[in-house]
């Protein structure tokens, strides 16, 4: 019999297996819960830093997309030339694919110039994105969802910016389009998982691109509706109803900010805890043998719960450093441990564990490398930095940068992303190639800085360049020079050569400023013929005297163009230096601009140091553009007449229209102060418009009170013709006030007729099919003269005035008016004398038998409602007879 000490040590080791066997459970399913919030928070982390990196990829592109749109919108409205992205083609600023080109539309929805080397052109006025920057959508950049490609006949996805005319309305839009894919090319070549995907989508949205697991082929995962996520980023488990695949998903978001776009990535929850799944059935087996064991022998149950315990504890570890280095998807991660000597002294780092992808970057198997320690590596200089990595990041925790490989090093790659997390004793280390990633953003940003023509550094480019360097210049105690450059004479070669020939011009100045300046020293193309040099580590003046002094000489020299030789132009050069006429680079750029009005009021083709009057004389300038915009708001314009007469009958033939600037303090400006700045300020197509619609009124004013019509001729600038659409204007006035083209004349520069430019000439054809004639202004003052006298397709030739004033001073002069007049006659064109100031004058072109006269001395010009009396009048010529008493006197 057993007393009552025996069953109770008896009936202790069922109660301690008992409990035994509980606690064993109990610990496993703790375990196991651990390890599922362990997995899920891995997870979390995983998805979080997907969301995070790809966010950042999207908005480094689009943001660089940005920039060029900016780009295109700037040399639109700013620059008054017309985008040539073909040529920028040409030159490889663009690859020959279809992922990404740019585009420019103008107001109609047509597109004027596109970097797709494609021949389809059709029209875009239709589409969402042409009819929302038409009605004023927004002020930025609009991004709009994937629609079907007019060109390509695929989905594409369009960053497009508003273009403005000078006066805000709508001139038509810049786009740079792109293949959904796009968006996801600069993603490495896989996700973990088969489930997983990035994408990204407008706000609330449709999906703009995304892509799915490690095969981009396949078909993608699309949420079932919309996801809204209320918060700018996250994470969060989406249940299986949300998607077409009926798989929930663990999914990450972060608003990009400044752009209407969110960035997602996700990892079928399925896949995360799958590993997990299979580690929590082999620990259900483990603890029901184990406490079979404790059934059987109670000490043999408790050792193996210890050695449980211990593995578990271990394992627990080595998760934790594999959650660590693979914070990201598809990178080279490495579990490192440190080595220390008997001192306690760091000694060493070994290689305990690492992926294949991070053998790969060594270019080395994973079995090479494991084992191995960094006093292992080579060369020297990489060992090095390595130890000192790994070292940095035991004492700060975590350490991460992106960094240029520099040689001598063993990865294989140029640019490189790393991060090093202190994980219990050990270290993770990730790293990551985003060698294509850079130069995709050098690219763009190369793109951006870069002038296409000239291949100088642009006005971008200086804006954060010029600063950096008046803070060396600061700490330095040194001075710089900032030069602004103006070609002078540069828009006579654009008027009678073309934009091909001033285009090759400003090439070849550009490369005379180069070789004018030192190495270190940099030239910039601000925009059309303006071009700005800095001269760092300046010691005198002297030295930038001899600068400007070099490029006003090796400017001044000939140019030899395709076109011909002997074609000159001068450089007016404006300078400020560092510290005396400016702390920043605003105001540097400020006065050295004022500087240059100074060298081109002096004379120009010279250079000018900054002084503070001189702010003054601009101050001037600007006022009286103000003014002139004011008047072209204002409509502050009249115009008089000016009557030319037939030489033989003295009838009124026909009539100048000459604008005045009705000045409220000033009283009549006269064109003479005020259009060449117009010109210059790019206003001289509004007032060209302005002037034309108020002769037209006129015309059908006189109509409507039964007056004998003549023709009325209006002065056009090279600039209405290459605005492109001075003949629609002019149709649209003749048919709003029900006027014959016979009535209207236009007359033009000997300049804009030679200009072989397709715009000036698709111009003068459509207007004279609109049965308007064309002459020549003040012909013999230009660029062709007499020797282009047979290029010249016009109607009528107006010799300049000052061929009239030499008349009476001797015979050779009589002479050339008289081969003029022969040469129009054999080309079928009348002969208008201008300037006719004296009787003398009027009696030589008698004798010469011009067609027609026009001055001073015939009649001054006189507002519209002095006119009446000069129409109803049969005889003009002052002092002489009607045309029936010269026949008589001529007979006698």
């Amino acid at each position: 019999m057993w007393n009552g000490k025996d069953f109770i040590r008896i009936a202790a080791w069922p109660l301690a297996a008992a409990i035994l066997i509980a606690g064993i459970w109990a610990a496993t399913l703790a375990g196991l819960e651990d390890d599922r919030r362990a997995s899920m928070l891995a997870a979390n982390e995983q998805v979080s830093s997907l969301a995070n990196s790809y966010a950042e990829q999207v908005r480094r592109t689009v943001e660089l997309i940005d920039q060029f749109t900016l780009s295109l919108k700037y040399d639109w409205e700013r620059l008054d030339q017309k985008t040539d992205l073909e040529d920028k083609r040409k030159f490889g600023l663009y690859p020959e694919n279809s992922l990404l080109y740019a585009s420019v539309f103008d107001a109609n929805g047509n597109i004027v110039s596109s970097s797709l080397a494609s021949d389809r052109r059709p029209n875009h006025a239709h589409l969402n994105f042409f009819q929302s920057q038409k009605a004023g959508c927004c002020t930025g950049l609009l991004i709009s969802p994937p629609e079907p490609s007019l060109r390509l006949g695929k989905p594409i996805i369009r960053f497009s910016r508003r273009l403005n005319k000078p006066d805000g309305s709508f001139d038509g839009v810049a786009a740079v389009e792109a293949d959904p894919d796009y968006l996801i090319t600069y993603q490495d070549q896989g996700l973990p998982g088969e489930g997983g995907f990035v994408s990204v989508r407008l706000e609330n949205g449709p999906v703009l691109a995304t892509k799915l697991g490690r095969h981009p082929g396949e078909v993608r995962i699309f949420y079932r509706s919309s996801p809204r996520f209320p918060a700018p980023f996250g994470v969060a488990t989406e249940p299986a109803e949300k998607f077409r695949d009926n798989a929930s998903r663990i999914v990450g978001w972060r608003r990009l900010q400044n752009y209407p776009l969110t960035a997602l990535a996700a990892l079928p929850a399925g896949e995360v805890l799958a590993r997990y799944e299979a580690s929590a059935v082999r620990r259900r087996a483990m603890a029901a043998a184990g406490s079979i064991l404790v059934a059987l022998f109670a000490g043999m149950g408790m050792f193996f719960s210890a050695r449980l315990a211990t593995r578990r504890r271990q394992e627990e570890e080595v998760r934790a450093t594999y959650r660590a280095a693979t914070d990201a998807a598809n990178e080279g991660f490495y579990m490192i441990r440190p080595i220390y000597g008997r001192d306690g002294r760091l000694r060493d780092f070994r290689l305990e564990d690492c992926n294949h992808r991070a053998a790969e970057l060594i270019g080395t198997t994973r079995e090479s490398l494991i084992g191995s320690t960094a006093s292992d590596l080579s060369p020297p200089e990489w060992r090095a930095e390595v130890f000192g990595l790994c070292e940095q990041a035991l004492r700060l925790g975590v350490y991460e940068d992106e960094r240029r490989v520099a040689a001598p090093s063993a990865l294989q790659a140029k640019w490189v992303y790393r991060r090093i997390v202190r994980s219990g004793a050990g270290l993770a280390l990730t790293i990551r190639d985003i060698s294509e990633e850079k130069a995709h953003e050098e690219a763009l940003s190369s793109l951006a800085n870069t002038d296409a023509l000239t291949k100088l550094p642009n006005r971008h480019w200086i804006t954060s360049y010029l600063p950096s360097a008046v803070a060396r210049a600061a700490r330095g105690d040194g001075h710089l020079a900032v030069l602004f450059i103006d070609l002078d004479n540069f828009k006579n070669i654009n008027d009678t050569l073309g934009h091909d020939a001033g285009d090759e011009l400003l090439v070849q100045a550009a490369q005379r400023l180069k070789d004018a300046v030192r190495a270190s020293d940099h030239v910039v193309r601000l925009g059309g013929d303006e071009f700005l040099v800095i001269l760092e580590h300046v010691e005198v003046v002297d030295d930038v005297s001899r600068v400007a002094k070099a490029i006003v000489r090796t400017v001044s020299e000939p140019f030899t163009l395709s076109t011909g030789t002997g074609n000159a132009v001068n450089a007016s050069i404006g300078i400020s230096m560092f510290p005396q006429d400016g702390k920043d680079a605003e105001a540097l750029l400020k006065h050295a601009d004022i500087a240059m009005y100074a060298a081109k009021a002096a004379g120009k083709g010279r250079y000018h140091f900054y002084h503070a009057h001189l702010s003054d004389t601009l101050l001037l300038r600007l006022n009286k553009e103000r003014a002139l915009r004011q008047a072209v708001q204002n409509d502050e314009f009249l115009v008089h007449y000016q009557p030319r007469v037939d030489i033989r009958s003295g009838s009124l033939t026909s009539m100048e229209a000459l604008v005045r600037w009705n000045h409220p303090e000033r009283g009549l400006v006269y064109p003479g102060e005020f259009i060449d700045l117009a010109e210059d300020v790019g206003l001289i197509v509004q007032i060209g418009e302005l002037v034309i619609e108020k002769v037209c009124a006129q015309l059908a004013q006189w109509k409507s009170q039964g007056l004998a019509q003549v023709p009325v001729s209006v002065n056009v600038s090279p600039q209405q013709l290459r605005h492109g659409n001075l003949s629609e204007f002019v149709a649209g006035c003749l048919s709003r006030f029900d006027i014959s083209a016979s009535l209207l004349e236009v007359e033009l520069t000997e300049a804009a007729v030679v200009d072989r430019s397709h715009a000036v000439s698709k111009e003068l054809d459509q207007l004279r099919a609109l049965g308007i004639r064309l002459m020549i202004d003040d012909f013999g003052s230009g660029y062709s003269s007499m020797a282009q006298l047979h290029r010249l397709d016009v109607d009528v030739l107006k010799v300049d005035q000052a061929f009239t004033r030499a008349l009476c001073e001797n015979d050779e002069s009589r002479q050339i008016f008289r081969a003029i007049m022969s040469m129009a006659d054999a080309l079928d064109m009348s002969v208008v004398a201008e300037g006719v100031e004296t009787p003398e004058q009027l009696d030589a072109l008698q004798s010469l038998s011009c067609d027609e006269v026009q001055g001073n001395f015939i009649a001054k010009a006189a507002a519209a409602s002095e006119m009446t009396a000069m129409m109803l009048a049969r005889f003009l010529l002052p002092g002489q007879a009607p045309a029936g008493n010269l026949a008589r006197a001529s007979l006698n």
